[in-house]
């Protein structure tokens, strides 16, 4: 196919426009490879490059390249196809659309909120948001990183503005979360250390040492409740932490999302050996006697840690995720575009 053939598919079809001078002239919106990036048809896109390499210098009726609407509408695949062009993006990052943006400003504009499908909590919505800006702020070259638009504004100062409801959501959002998780936290570790001084089966009134001292569901007890204190009251110092935080940009990078799966996680903890702890008890009063009863009891009391599992998986995970995984979200994969 020749290189003309090539320009008509991707041109697509003209649209008259009459400009301000009454002059007539023809728009393109919807070219075949803006589209593609749009969309986020990496595919399509490897393809066309490999066919026609100077595609990457194609820029629409905007001044923007592919890789430009990549940034824009947050098309991760597509975006990292920068990496496999070498010493050119160095030359394509920095261009400039009719606004004086380059890909930098680009990124520091909020977007739509329907690309948030995806993410839970405005926390997480804010760290995504933050790892783009950080991620083309490398790729850019640095002497570009301060230039203003036709606004008179930086990147930095734009990303401030268009996302500070962003940020102020998020915070509002992780106190909340921070706040109910440390209210079941706290309501725990009242319960275990109360629990800690009233042994099952009770103590001998002259030495003091617990009737069943030698039984080992009373030694898992001990245990259990123990872990369970441990972990509630590590648990309400970690949300106490996030309630403290500044709240600041660059929190909710790392900062926020790893103390917020961290109190998760030993307040997960804490339930599991709360209930454990409750479960022994009855084994202790009722062992050789009517096993039925805390075989059934410990059966009942898997339900709260079969519910929170349920209810707060997706949660869970996606805080794990943000907290722990998105670090690879830029990583470079198996070179796609020429081998």
């Amino acid at each position: 196919m020749s290189k003309t053939d090539i320009d008509d598919i991707i041109r697509g079809t003209g649209v008259p426009h009459t400009t301000k001078e009454r002059t007539t002239i023809k728009h393109y919106p919807s070219r075949v490879l803006f589209l593609a990036a749009k969309k986020g048809n990496t595919p399509f896109i490897i393809e066309l490059i490999r066919l026609y390499p100077d595609i990457i210098w194609k820029q629409d009726d905007k001044k923007k390249t592919i890789f430009h609407l990549a940034v824009k509408r947050r098309q991760v695949k597509t975006y990292k196809l920068l990496y496999e062009i070498g010493a050119m993006k160095d030359l394509i990052t920095p261009i400039k659309d009719e606004k004086d943006n380059n890909m930098l400003h680009m990124v520091a504009k909020s977007v739509k909120q329907n690309r948030f499908q995806n993410v839970s909590g405005v926390a997480f919505q804010m760290q995504s948001e933050l790892l783009w800006f950080q991620e083309v702020e490398k790729m850019i070259p640095p002497n570009y990183r301060e230039r203003k638009n036709k606004d008179g504004k930086t990147p930095q100062d734009l990303f401030t503005k268009t996302h500070a409801d962003l940020l102020k959501d998020g915070g509002e959002w992780m106190k909340n979360t921070a706040s109910q998780c440390m209210v079941v936290a706290t309501l725990i570790a009242t319960i275990v250390f109360a629990a800690a001084f009233t042994l099952p089966g009770g103590y001998n009134q002259n030495t003091g040492i617990p009737f069943f001292r030698k039984e080992p569901c009373l030694i898992i007890f001990v245990i259990a409740d123990a872990v369970s204190l441990i972990c509630s009251s590590t648990s309400v110092l970690i949300f106490l932490s996030i309630l403290t935080s500044r709240y600041a940009e660059r929190d909710f990078l790392e900062s926020l999302p790893r103390k917020l799966v961290n109190g998760i996680a030993t307040l997960f903890l804490s339930i599991v050996t709360m209930m454990i702890a409750f479960s022994a008890s009855f084994f202790v009063l009722y062992n050789k006697k009517v096993e039925w009863v805390p075989i059934t009891i410990t059966g009942l009391a898997g339900i709260p840690v079969i519910l929170y599992v349920t209810l707060q998986h997706g949660l869970f995970r996606d805080v794990f995720k943000s907290a722990y995984q998105t670090r690879y979200l830029f990583k470079r994969n198996k070179r796609v575009l020429y081998y």
